[in-house]
């Protein structure tokens, strides 16, 4: 299966305000001007709203020059060490800094890493794609190398497997796949996302997480060096969608 045809037949919604900057060199303010100012047109019928909705198959025309949105970009990142997983320099550089991408400015992460925290970042423009991963439903798949300030206990392990109570949360996270590597280092498998996890479950068990790496994501695995980053293929991206 080539991108480009997984791309067209997807034709994901977005918002016409996104549909015109991922059509043109325009950047958001500008676009929402012209859409509230009348000047674009959808299937011929001017729309004010710059959320309104429209698809790839939709003619979205500014003054009559018909708009073809680029293909979505869709990339793995080695994140290093002390970077942040934001789209701008917020006390650390930011993990942007690294991928040399024309329009990077529309890009966003698809669940973000601690600033201490390594490993595998899934960077696209394409909405639809980060909720088949970051949302509770779809139960994605994370593989983390977690190194311990202890020896990790057989019973810690089992409840670890079962779920654990984090503090502040009424529920038990979801049961988690625990391999040992050694007696200080284990990679955990988690289908949740929420604040500081990995961390937060260990404490719960009476440890310290002391080195975070994430190397896989679903069926992605991080094949890259650190600071690097490259295009998915093709089979990489579908296993992400529906």
């Amino acid at each position: 299966m080539s991108l480009s045809f997984l791309i067209t037949t997807l034709k994901p919604a977005m918002r016409l305000d996104k549909f015109i900057c991922k059509s043109t060199d325009i950047m958001r303010a500008e676009a929402i001007t012209l859409v509230r100012e009348g000047q674009v047109r959808v299937d011929g019928k001017v729309f004010k709203n710059e959320a309104t909705q429209v698809h790839e198959n939709n003619c979205v025309t500014i003054d009559e020059l018909i708009l073809t949105p680029r293909p979505s970009s869709y990339i793995m990142l080695h994140k290093p060490q002390d970077t942040i997983c934001s789209n701008v320099d917020e006390g650390y550089p930011s993990i942007f800094r690294y991928i040399d991408v024309d329009q990077v400015f529309d890009l966003h992460v698809v669940g973000r890493l601690d600033v201490d925290t390594t490993g595998l970042v899934l960077v696209t423009d394409d909405g639809r794609w980060t909720y088949n991963i970051t949302h509770p439903k779809k139960q994605c798949e994370k593989v983390y190398r977690v190194g311990l300030r202890d020896p990790i206990s057989a019973e810690a392990a089992l409840k670890l497997e079962q779920g654990v109570q984090l503090q502040g949360v009424p529920c038990l996270t979801l049961p988690a796949k625990l391999a040992v590597v050694s007696e200080k280092e284990v990679l955990l498998t988690i289908t949740e996302g929420r604040f500081h996890q990995v961390k937060r479950m260990f404490r719960a068990v009476g440890n310290r997480v002391v080195a975070l790496h994430r190397q896989q994501i679903g069926g992605v695995e991080l094949d890259i060096e650190i600071g690097q980053w490259r295009h998915l293929t093709a089979d990489e991206v579908a296993s992400f969608t529906d």
